[in-house]
């Protein structure tokens, strides 16, 4: 058994690709070796800017040799039969064995060299390799079935043991050489086998695991940081983002003018973040501080000075922008930029901008007068109006990811109410908490869903475009968070108004169900439970909704219940069965009724009327213990009162009596609904 490493150079890889690049090559290796029935004891797997890399551990050196059986037509099959076998097998008949009167073929396939099979694999997998984005590059790429890859591919290093195993693909071919860090050792380096690979390309400013990498990033620049008494904020991320674009990482602390730190936090660490790649660092006291962590990927003679000088210029002229801008904006009230969202168009032929501002407002202002009287509905009508005003600042239009947060810093600085400057910071959190917040975001994403519903765009399989799963998941969270009381019939028919449409109502509440279902499958909330309490109609309370799911749900899982659900469901398969309960059959018998019978009767006309005063008073648990005391005489009643008797008389009032438990079981849920 030995060892095979594959190397494959090429210039740099997007960061974004290495890491599932590197899965794909363990995976298309393993799948490529396995048809010629060679399987390594394990794979580790490795990855660079400049190269995905292998070592496959235990392979043979050969496989062993196997004999292959084939079964054939019968002895005494017609000609052709045994004329198509032999085609399929290749063999003449003197060669077919013979075996309980059927013809088999046995053909000995001798062993083949693992340095052959590799041959013939590389290039397969080179082929077949899945980059999201991939080119072609130089003379050959006039020809469309020239090699493709994510960056011109330079060289290929595949070393069985210490022999080198020969790959041509498009000119390129293999050897052991390839080549170090870019400037620290740009020379070839000659690899001598799989087990010498990681540590000479160490010596030469090389580090192929990208895990090591990660580490030494995240260790560097948290002790650069603690020296200078700041914290690095945790980023994960740009952890493996810097590990993505470096071969040897070298952490750099610099710093910048302390007069940025005047726009607004969050703008500051975008443009860090992601513009730059900069680790962002807070003081001793949790506030953001003037310095930055960036990634060198050499490690410099000055130590780093003169990179941290250079990347520090970059970075001022992007916060001297962002200070700009900031500058600009504030010079006009937020109110001011509501004309300007006129030019902006919602979605094509769903107006603009500026008119779903005002259809915010109307259904904030309407939101906050239905379903919280105690609240000001002219401050959600404000704070609705302005919601999308910061859409045409200068700071949103460069950093649409602030959307928002800078419609929040403009109100407060301009003399808004708190509530409004609130509702504008979370309009785009998943659950919104506080009531002009709410407000304003189940208003937004309410009148999105209700105007794409109209217009007959919907969700389709794994497609959602618009986000309207999101929109509607983000709407409950909201809703519940408040432990709003919301008849979101009620709020969609508002905000159809709103918007002069047509729309089925029924749909869109389906469309919410269905996303109930998904956010509360989390929360151990059983699906069947859910449609049971939404098949009674009528329930669009969600937080009501929820609460009764909850106490139907604690009550099935008992003995009481499940019995139950168990007598209910045969009650409801005998209606079924008989066609239902016949015209004017009453479930008051005219006869004397069995000891059983009377009992049952008694049972519901004692449970009935405590079931629907729980649920009024919105005591769920109450109702589900009413309900429990049914189960006794339903299995007594089961046990020993024929349903179908001869007496139609008799099968008639019983089949109404199972008809009345039925309508009080429903007065709960619809039980037909639950599993079980």
């Amino acid at each position: 058994m030995t060892d095979f490493l594959l190397e494959l150079l090429s210039e740099e890889i997007p960061a974004r690709m290495q890491e599932k690049a590197s899965a794909d090559l363990a995976r298309l290796f393993t799948e490529e070796l396995a048809k010629a029935g060679i399987k390594p004891e394990s794979i580790t797997s490795y990855v660079t800017p400049r190269r995905l890399a292998l070592i496959a551990h235990g392979l043979p050196l050969a496989t062993a040799a196997v004999s292959e059986e084939t079964k054939g037509p019968k002895v005494g099959a017609p000609p052709q039969a045994l004329e198509g076998f032999l085609r399929k097998t290749g063999l003449t008949q003197d060669q077919l064995v013979e075996r309980d009167g059927i013809y088999f073929a046995i053909v000995e396939k001798p062993g083949r060299e693992t340095a052959q099979v590799l041959s013939e694999a590389i290039p397969a997998i080179i082929r077949a390799f899945p980059w999201p984005k991939s080119m072609r590059w130089g003379t050959a790429s006039a020809s469309t079935g020239s090699l493709r890859w994510v960056r011109p591919l330079q060289g290929i290093v595949a070393l069985l043991g210490d022999e080198i195993v020969p790959v041509e693909i498009d000119g390129l071919t293999s050897g052991a050489a390839t080549v170090g860090h870019r400037f620290h050792h740009p020379g070839v380096i000659t690899i001598g086998s799989a087990a010498d690979y990681v540590e000479k390309l160490r010596a030469c400013h090389v580090i192929v695991d990208p895990a090591e990498r990660r580490d030494m990033i995240r260790s560097r620049a948290a002790e650069l940081a603690a020296a200078a008494g700041l914290s690095v904020i945790p980023d994960e991320g740009l952890v493996a983002e810097n590990a993505g674009l470096t071969e040897w990482p070298v952490p750099l602390l610099g710093h910048f003018d302390p007069g940025f730190l005047e726009v607004p936090r969050e703008v500051i660490q975008l443009t860090l973040r992601t513009n730059q790649k900069y680790f962002v660092l807070n003081d001793k006291e949790g506030k953001l501080a003037p310095a930055f962590i960036c990634t060198a990927n050499i490690t410099a003679k000055d130590g780093g000075a003169a990179i941290v000088a250079g990347n520090g210029k970059v970075l001022a002229a992007r916060l001297s922008d962002a200070k700009f801008f900031w500058e600009q904006d504030l010079k006009v009230p937020l109110e001011g930029y509501l004309p300007k969202l006129e030019a902006m168009l919602f979605y094509e032929g769903m107006g603009t901008l500026r008119a779903k501002a005002d259809r915010i407002a109307d259904l904030a202002g309407w939101i906050a007068n239905a379903y919280f009287p105690e609240r000001d509905p002219e401050t959600a009508r404000r704070a609705g109006l302005l919601a999308k005003a910061d859409l045409a600042t200068a700071m949103v239009g460069e950093f649409p990811e602030l959307q928002g947060i800078m419609g929040g810093y403009y109100a407060e600085k301009t003399g808004e109410k708190p509530g409004t400057v609130s509702a504008l910071q979370q309009q785009y959190v998943p659950a919104v908490e506080g009531c002009i917040p709410a407000c304003v975001a189940l208003a937004d994403r309410i009148d999105t869903l209700v105007a794409f519903f109209a217009r007959g765009i919907k969700p389709t399989g794994s497609k959602d475009p618009f986000a309207l799963r999101r929109a509607a998941l983000q709407t409950i969270q909201t809703i519940l968070a408040n432990g709003t009381r919301m008849e979101l019939g009620a709020t969609i028919d508002q905000a159809r108004v709103g918007l002069g449409v047509e729309i089925d109502s029924a749909e869109l509440l389906d469309f919410f169900a269905d996303r109930l279902k998904v956010q509360q499958r989390e929360a151990g909330i059983r699906h069947d439970l859910i449609d049971a309490v939404f098949a009674l109609g009528g329930e669009d309370d969600l937080v009501r909704l929820l609460a009764r799911v909850k106490a139907l749900q604690a009550f099935v899982e008992t003995e009481d219940g499940r019995n139950l659900l168990a007598g209910y469901k045969r009650a409801a398969n005998i209606l079924k069965k008989e066609g239902g309960v016949p015209t004017g059959a009453s479930a008051i018998p005219d006869y004397t009724p069995e000891a059983a019978e009377s009992a049952l009767i008694a049972a519901l006309d004692a449970a009935e009327p405590k079931a629907a005063a729980a649920i009024e008073a919105e005591d769920f648990a109450a109702a589900m213990s009413a309900l429990a005391s049914l189960r006794g005489p339903i299995d007594a009643f089961f046990e020993t009162v024929t349903v179908n008797d001869s007496e139609s008389s008799k099968r008639n009032t019983r089949l109404a009596l199972l008809e009345k438990i039925r309508v009080a079981v429903h007065n709960v849920a619809d039980f037909s609904n639950i599993e079980g």
